[in-house]
């Protein structure tokens, strides 16, 4: 060993015990897990400015683990309070109670964290070298021949399985407006007429991407918010905003290898004028997914949380539905869950039948107008919250209904102050 190299070795060595050294403890953050949590990962956060005013940069995390001290990777949220958020990781033989503890001192840096980067009109959700989501932003076109009515911004495809394969489709032939993952809404009364922002070759309107609102990334998720305009086609002739939205995706950070990953999509909607809006019962609408067109009826299946499938899933209500199938020589899906305060919980699905289009295909929508309006007036904010846990390999419902249990009740995290 030549000297150089133990000067180093013994320089790392020291910056170790100082760091530890000179932490100070801020709170201990205890965790109580549920028996059913099927070993997923699941995100945790508190509210840092109720505990704390240090700055984010001298903030970090531990995990307190038979006497040994971890570092936690953690992300600070800051839209106008401070949240913490962290994974709580799921490992083989750890007790029912984590306990956490939050220090001064220097977090935890993530090298190969989740990231995002822009091209080609689209932003993309990568981590660990693999896609997981494109939202697109450009204005796509239908193919060559095809009415351009049919354009449309603002919605997500490719959503990516953890292996890399395709469970979105946009642009199909026998529905041109389907584009992956996107949230129009079909009977809209405004302002004495009845718009369509859903079915583009009506030309009664549309849902286009305005601007981004924030882009971050992290070592704990990466999320991105943008503004959508539904825009109503008058009979006069005028385009007029009739809705703004705020849709809000984040993707938590997959542990490498891992076969499940987190996407949250929240939708925040509001009346762009004096106007008001009534998003009128109907059959379909809301956010809605086109699945790939590897689906058919006899290499898929869903389930909901009150035990329907295809033959019977439309119409019922539900908490959560499994969508999944053959991926080539893969299998892989989504979870799709509807948080307990969204309007008309639980919500009510529209699940394509069995025999669409003489094949099969599939299509899944929690769809809150399908049995009742829901009438939008200005000055207020309305909000609907979804998780997707997409994953390869099968899920069922023990699997399905932890992951919605961890979304709708997360664990709760009681906090002990340090006193100085």
């Amino acid at each position: 060993m030549n000297k150089q190299f133990k000067i180093a070795v013994a320089l790392t060595v020291f910056f170790f015990a100082f760091s530890a050294a000179s932490a100070q403890k801020i709170a201990v953050l205890e965790v109580m897990q549920k028996k059913d949590n099927q070993s997923l990962d699941m995100p945790l956060s508190i509210q840092l400015d109720k505990i704390t005013y240090l700055p984010d940069s001298v903030i970090s995390l531990v995990e307190v683990k038979n006497g040994r001290r971890v570092p936690v990777a953690c992300q600070i949220e800051n839209k106008g309070q401070r949240i913490l958020y962290w994974m709580l990781k799921q490992e083989q033989g750890a007790t029912a109670k984590r306990i956490f503890e939050l220090e001064k001192g220097i977090p935890l840096k993530i090298a190969d964290h989740i990231k995002t980067v822009t091209e080609n009109g689209a932003l993309i959700v990568s981590a660990n070298n693999k896609n997981l989501l494109q939202y697109n932003f450009k204005t796509m076109y239908p193919p060559k021949g095809v009415d351009t009515a049919f354009k449309r911004s603002g919605f997500i495809h490719p959503l990516w399985t953890p292996h890399g394969q395709l469970l979105t489709r946009i642009n199909a032939p026998d529905h041109y407006h389907h584009y992956g993952l996107w949230n129009p809404w079909t009977h809209v009364m405004f302002e004495g007429e009845m718009i369509d922002f859903w079915n583009l070759k009506d030309k009664k309107g549309t849902v286009k991407f305005a601007n981004f609102v924030s882009v971050n990334e992290g070592a704990v998720y990466a999320d991105y918010q943008t503004l959508h305009e539904h825009v109503a086609f008058k009979k006069n002739g005028e385009k007029k905003v009739a809705l703004n939205e705020l849709q809000s995706v984040r993707i938590y950070q997959p542990q490498s290898g891992q076969d499940y990953y987190i996407a949250d999509i929240t939708i925040q909607l509001n009346c762009a004028s004096d106007s008001p809006v009534t998003l009128k019962e109907y059959r379909y609408g809301g956010l809605g997914w086109r699945a790939t067109e590897k689906w058919n009826d006899n290499n898929s299946e869903t389930l909901t949380s009150e035990g329907k499938t295809r033959k019977d899933a439309d119409g019922s209500k539900a908490r959560w539905v499994i969508v999944q199938g053959s991926l080539d020589s893969d299998y892989g899906g989504a979870v799709m869950m509807s948080y307990p305060s969204n309007y008309n919980y639980p919500e009510p699905l529209r699940i394509w039948p069995e025999k669409m289009n003489g094949r099969g295909d599939v299509y899944a929508n929690f769809s809150p107008t399908k049995d009742k309006d829901w009438p939008l007036v200005k000055g207020r904010d309305y909000i609907l919250k979804y998780r997707f846990m997409v994953f390869n390999g099968k899920f069922n419902k023990e699997k399905a209904e932890a992951a919605w249990q961890s979304f709708a009740n997360s664990p709760s995290v009681t906090v002990k102050l340090v006193n100085k």
